[in-house]
């Protein structure tokens, strides 16, 4: 499938109240682009809240063309907006930032809450949810399988639900989650993941920030990976900041959603997470409706279902049949180059997987090959773009994808009244 996006934009003309800030050039680079976030970083030019609010316009032939953009403050404060459509390699394209005193661009990702759930949507359609209430098992089964923190469902454009929670043969999975498995702290083995153990688990302690804006919409929650062998009180092990954001890219033919976890331990001695073939990064359980006959796995590596586990790759293409009118759907996993062990290490369920039916699981696993001990004092992050798509995306449309990600066009500011 080769897909075409656009996004609603607006030719304008100069007003009297509005001021150059800067003008800058996005540079693709030697890939292709198709409708990439990007980012400026506002500290080159001096910029402050105070100023008044930014509006972006593109120079295209010949005419300025409005640009919906949204302000990120933080340690540094950056403008993001899309680079909308195809950008071929090796092209540039030229905008002008100004200061404006009225600015009214809404916000197509929604955020609701609603019964435990923080609901993202894009034009009444839903994105995902985010489980904050405390999930239980089905009735008669250990509550111990209990938990919060996790996606599920994720829809995909076309409304096909593509993960799963509680399966029998599995009730500690809970869709997109990413718990860790065989840790040691000051010795003693814990487990986050295998919840039946009674080692421990993965709980929702609140929001940190919620934001809707014309670029992105998302959220920041604070999960705690409680220790229940302390002596004493449970106590926590690991503080992790779960931040996720879905890009406000095309009209509704994909959802492009961002995930970064940074971990943080409290503990004096630190925790060990140790080397074992699950734990962290981002783990995927999909729909019941895929198996080993109508479902499928494609690395950037070239690796398929039978061959992907263990091996490492910058990005996994999983697929299956669905209802939607294309026939089928899927999920585009992208790893970052900045995360542990990149390209990272997978695990990939084998066909014969649950009795031979072949359900499908997937997961970016950072810790397969090496120990990874986390300090007390620092932070440890790791970074996942997901595409979620009908129909199918080719091996080189995934690779534009990837490349939007991990090495993101160049911005270069030549031109500023500050």
């Amino acid at each position: 499938m080769k897909a075409i996006f656009f996004i609603n934009l607006c030719i304008i003309s100069l007003h009297a109240f509005s001021q150059d800030v800067a003008k800058f050039n996005v540079f693709a680079g030697e890939t292709d682009r198709l409708d990439c976030p990007v980012s400026v970083n506002l500290d080159q030019i001096n910029y402050n809240e105070d100023q008044g609010l930014l509006l972006l316009v593109e120079l295209a032939g010949g005419q300025e063309v409005a640009v919906p953009c949204q302000l990120e403050m933080g340690h540094s404060a950056r403008l993001w907006f899309i680079l909308s459509g195809e950008t071929p390699g090796g092209t540039s394209r030229e905008f002008v930032l100004r200061q404006q005193e009225e600015l009214n661009n809404p916000a197509p990702v929604r955020l609701e809450k609603r019964q435990g759930q923080l609901r993202l949507s894009k034009m009444e359609r839903p994105i995902l949810d985010y489980q904050f209430k405390t999930i239980y098992p089905p009735e008669g089964v250990n509550p111990l399988f209990k938990r919060s923190g996790f996606i599920h469902p994720l829809w995909s454009p076309d409304g096909q639900i593509l993960s799963r929670i509680q399966p029998p043969d599995h009730y500690h999975h809970y869709g997109i989650w990413g718990p860790w498995t065989k840790t040691h702290i000051k010795g003693r083995e814990v487990d986050f993941w295998n919840l039946m153990k009674g080692d421990g688990t993965v709980q929702f302690s609140g929001f940190l920030s919620e934001v809707e804006g014309p670029v992105f919409s998302g959220f920041k929650s604070l999960q705690e990976h409680i220790d229940f062998g302390a002596r004493g009180a449970d106590q926590v092990a690991i503080n992790e900041v779960l931040d996720v954001r879905s890009w406000n890219i095309g009209n509704g033919d994909v959802w492009l959603i961002d995930y970064t976890t940074t971990l943080n331990t409290p503990l004096d001695s630190g925790i060990m997470l140790d080397a074992y073939r699950y734990g962290g990064g981002i783990g995927y359980r999909a729909t019941e409706l895929w198996h080993k006959e109508n479902s499928s796995v494609l690395t950037s590596e070239n690796k398929d279902r039978l061959s992907a586990d263990g091996t490492k790759a910058k990005w996994c293409m999983v697929e299956g049949e669905s209802t939607s009118e294309k026939g089928r759907s899927g999920i585009l996993f992208m790893g970052h180059t900045s995360n542990r062990d990149f390209p990272e290490p997978m695990r990939v369920w084998p066909v014969d997987a649950n009795g031979g039916r072949g359900d499908l699981y997937f997961e970016f696993c950072p810790i397969r090959h090496y120990d990874w001990m986390l300090e007390k004092g620092r932070d440890y992050s790791l970074k996942y773009r997901l595409l979620v798509f009908d129909g199918s995306i080719s091996f080189e449309e995934a690779e534009v994808y990837w490349q939007d990600f991990a090495n993101p066009p160049r911005v270069e500011i030549w031109g500023s009244d500050r």
